[in-house]
């Protein structure tokens, strides 16, 4: 709890080395204090990662429980990484708080990136502070922290970023297929990534008339960098599956064929984006489309697509901000909650959150139907398609 002005925590790190930076928040009563009165920023090396921030209303909006702010930094030529929490000026009678943090060092992930509609243009991310927005399965499930491998890195299930009725269809190696890396770096993402995906389906036709498409909800003027991972574990050889893919309608490669990118079926491969999110009404979104190539030469066997996982990270801008505002919670959400577990909805509903997104329940002071625990479990339930009220206190 911080309430008298900045405070700031030194962090051993090794000097010129990259970091994950995760810091953690359950926005509660503290000492008596409002949860809606703690509105604070937090900066780090010069990078300001969060201004104005409020947890409350942030995970009010998202209807989660808790937050989990991830950030990949590069220490300075110092032993130390400073981290200051500062109660915010325009809120009276603001404080900070943090529940907890993780700073775990990370191999080279980054490099130089082409910019998406622009051939001649390219942005360095080597030296760059980026932010975690999304980290996406493709096809999959949801793999927690401890499937991955020592960077502890979750992802979540991509079917509510699907757009339209078409969704393509799912899909898993078989049990006899091995992915090899081939050269890939194991630490790029974790074998349960690259064993399942999804694809467009098995009619042409229908193929060669929709995209398929996941939209993401990000924060504008900031340039972000959009991590696509491949892997064919179906197909054998080039040209046998062949597609373009779109980010926000700007044509990232022409004829991209996993089998040309990896030369064997089941090597996996990712490939690095960046675009630019301007201010302009309806631009504050990622749009990744697929859509198999119909003009390529030779024509491929299958028209169809595919794709096993995201990553989207937000880079820092020109003065070294990563800081976005804070989410605005829906008018439902504001109407005064109740105190008691309603009665279980008899329809899905699907519930927008950044960066995790899923039909869940989160208990909150009382007993939860679904896992019948109490005071707090605060579990995700990944797999309940029903949606259960949420118990408030």
């Amino acid at each position: 709890m911080f309430r008298a002005g900045p405070a700031s925590y030194n962090l051993p790190v090794k000097a010129g080395k990259r970091y994950w930076l995760r810091l953690h928040f359950y926005p509660t009563s503290y000492e008596s204090l409002d949860p809606a009165d703690a509105y604070f920023s937090v900066v780090s090396g010069g990078v300001t990662l969060l201004k104005n921030f409020s947890a409350y209303v942030t995970a009010q909006a998202l209807t989660q429980a808790y937050l989990i702010k991830e950030y990949s930094l590069v220490s300075a030529e110092s032993d130390n990484l400073d981290l200051t929490f500062t109660p915010s000026a325009e809120h009276n009678g603001a404080y900070a708080f943090i529940n907890g943090m993780e700073l775990i060092q990370i191999p080279d992930l980054f490099q130089s990136v082409q910019m998406v509609g622009f051939s001649d243009q390219s942005v360095d991310t080597t030296s760059t502070s980026l932010q975690t927005m999304f980290r996406v399965n493709v096809g999959g499930q949801y793999i927690p922290p401890s499937n991955d491998s020592d960077l502890l890195r979750a992802r979540y299930d991509d079917t509510p970023y699907l757009d339209g009725a078409s969704g393509g269809v799912t899909n898993e190696a078989e049990a006899n297929v091995i992915i090899n890396y081939n050269t890939l770096p194991g630490y790029i993402a974790t074998l349960d990534v690259y064993r399942t995906a999804r694809s467009m389906g098995y009619d042409k036709d229908l193929n060669k008339n929709y995209n398929l498409t996941w939209i993401f909800q990000v924060d504008p003027n900031f340039t972000y960098l959009v991590r696509m991972h491949f892997c064919d574990y179906f197909c054998t050889k080039v040209d046998q599956r062949v597609f373009n893919i779109f980010i926000n309608n700007l044509t990232a490669p022409a004829a991209a064929d996993v089998i040309g990118w990896s030369t064997v079926q089941a090597v996996p491969v990712y490939k690095d984006y960046t675009v630019y999110i301007a201010d302009g009404k309806g631009d504050e979104q990622i749009t990744v489309s697929l859509h198999p190539s119909v003009t390529a030469d030779p024509p491929p066997e299958f028209y169809d697509a595919i794709l096993n996982g995201f990553e989207i990270f937000k880079m820092s801008n020109i003065t070294g901000n990563l800081a976005g505002p804070n989410p605005q919670p829906s008018e439902m959400l504001l109407k005064p909650r109740p105190r008691h577990l309603p009665v279980r909805a008899q329809q899905k509903h699907s519930h927008q959150q950044t960066p995790m997104s899923r039909r869940w329940c989160f208990c909150w002071g009382s007993s939860c139907l679904q896992c019948d625990s109490s005071n707090m479990c605060g579990r995700i339930h990944q797999e309940e398609s029903l949606w259960y009220g949420v118990a408030y206190e």
